[in-house]
């Protein structure tokens, strides 16, 4: 699969947020981040935020449910523009269930697992799913370091995808920079979403142009 940099508008200017948009042309996708304060101890966006969003730019809309319930939410953040919809398996009710409703929302179907959480126990869903998101940081706050040891829930689902040549993309979130793009890149990851290291840096364009570059470089050992 094909290197995707994904930039994460929870570090943008929310007060200019079409233009913060408009300044990553180069990004593949736009991250999204959902949070409501209590699966995660921080608020972000809503369904009135994306649909918004949704026509300032016709990228792809990566978008990250860091929600309770999320079952009850999938319908409208699938009209509201979503094309991938992520779940955190941890706040499913009954995630092989939220894959297919997903996907009858015509989304790409995703979910995420938190640090502490074993992929093990969810490699029957990733067969199942779009795209599985590993967190490589505590979800819920932009800036966080990298966890190197997240890599190995990548090389599992590597493995898996490989072994039964399954359509999966694999992506992670956190603490994503120069410095760790490469190592995340050589374990697997095909998606990588970037926050600070793209909205920090004076080109955001350049950055992502870098980003895509290391990374690409480090698959290619």
């Amino acid at each position: 699969m094909s290197v995707t940099i994904t930039p994460s508008i929870l570090s943008a200017d929310f007060t200019r947020l079409g233009e913060e948009i408009g300044r990553i042309g180069n990004a593949d996708w736009v991250h999204v981040d959902i949070m409501d304060g209590h699966f995660v101890p921080n608020l972000s966006f809503g369904p009135a935020i994306v649909e918004a969003a949704r026509g300032v730019t016709d990228k792809p809309f990566d978008v990250h449910l860091m929600i309770e319930e999320p079952e009850t939410w999938v319908e409208r953040y699938a009209k509201a523009g979503a094309d991938t919809i992520i779940f955190h398996v941890e706040a499913a009710a009954d995630p092989h269930a939220l894959v297919a409703r997903i996907r009858e929302l015509g989304a790409r179907a995703a979910f995420s697992v938190k640090p502490k959480t074993p992929i093990e126990d969810y490699l029957d869903l990733a067969r199942e799913a779009d795209q599985v998101l590993v967190m490589s940081v505590e979800p819920g706050f932009g800036g966080q370091a990298f966890m190197p040891e997240q890599l190995s829930k990548v090389e599992t689902l590597d493995r898996l995808r490989r072994a039964e040549g399954l359509d999966l993309t694999i992506e992670i979130d956190g603490g994503i920079s120069a410095d760790t793009i490469g190592q995340a890149a050589a374990a697997g990851v095909d998606s990588f979403v970037a926050g600070s290291a793209v909205y920090g840096a004076p080109d955001p364009n350049a950055a992502i142009d870098e980003l895509r570059r290391l990374a690409e470089a480090a698959r290619a050992r």
